[in-house]
């Protein structure tokens, strides 16, 4: 009798445990850049509102007791040739490739943390519906190697605040790469994209036949 309670209890606790078991974020996808095009809401933009201090950046990054805020992470982490941490994250000596502009860089001052779909575009495409925790989190990205990017200064302030209808990097070469993480970053956001800029992003994966995204989205 007692050994048939235990088991009825036991059965009882594993019926139960898939309702009190918190969500699963939501799985990384991957497929062709044509495809993922398609997956973009299109929507119209407006800039009404918008101000850069809505999105706190850069905040104490993804390990706080480092002592080094979000930039600075992002820069160590895609370090071809890792500086030396000096006190309070100084960073000194170090070697960097800006993919944008093809270009070698050996001084994190020579280098902007370029959010790939800028803030101000970010805003035009939702954000401005967000919570302001929420815009934090994405101005500090670094869930996604997409999110944010170390390039030379000079590329990262010619690109601005535009989208890819007004703006490609300057080596052709890696348009495909660049369009792709742009995609990538929208659809991980849940980001819209008005007409012009679709239009541009399939014109760009007429021309990249193998070239993927891939994203998990942000809960």
């Amino acid at each position: 009798m007692l050994t048939t309670v235990l088991r009825g209890l036991a059965a009882a606790s594993l019926a139960v445990l898939p309702l009190t078991a918190s969500s699963p974020a939501s799985a990384a996808e991957t497929l062709p850049l044509a495809e993922a095009v398609t997956r973009l809401s299109v929507e119209a933009e407006s800039r009404d509102g918008y101000d850069r201090d809505a999105f706190r950046h850069w905040n104490t990054g993804d390990d706080p007791s480092d002592g080094c805020n979000t930039r600075a992470e992002v820069l160590l982490d895609e370090a071809v040739e890792p500086p030396t941490v000096e006190p309070r994250c100084r960073l000194s000596g170090g070697r960097w490739w800006s993919y944008y502009d093809q270009m070698w860089v050996t001084s994190a001052s020579g280098l902007d943390i370029d959010h790939m779909v800028p803030l101000a575009e970010s805003w035009d495409s939702g954000a401005s519906a967000w919570t302001a925790p929420r815009r934090e989190a994405y101005a500090n990205d670094q869930g996604a190697d997409a999110s944010l990017v170390a390039v030379t200064a000079r590329s990262n302030r010619s690109k601005a605040d535009q989208d890819p209808a007004e703006w490609l990097p300057p080596a052709a070469e890696v348009h495909c790469r660049y369009v792709a993480e742009w995609v990538a970053t929208k659809l991980r956001w849940r980001l819209a994209a008005d007409e012009a800029e679709v239009v541009a992003l399939r014109e760009v994966a007429a021309s990249c036949p193998v070239q993927t995204v891939t994203y998990e989205p942000v809960p």
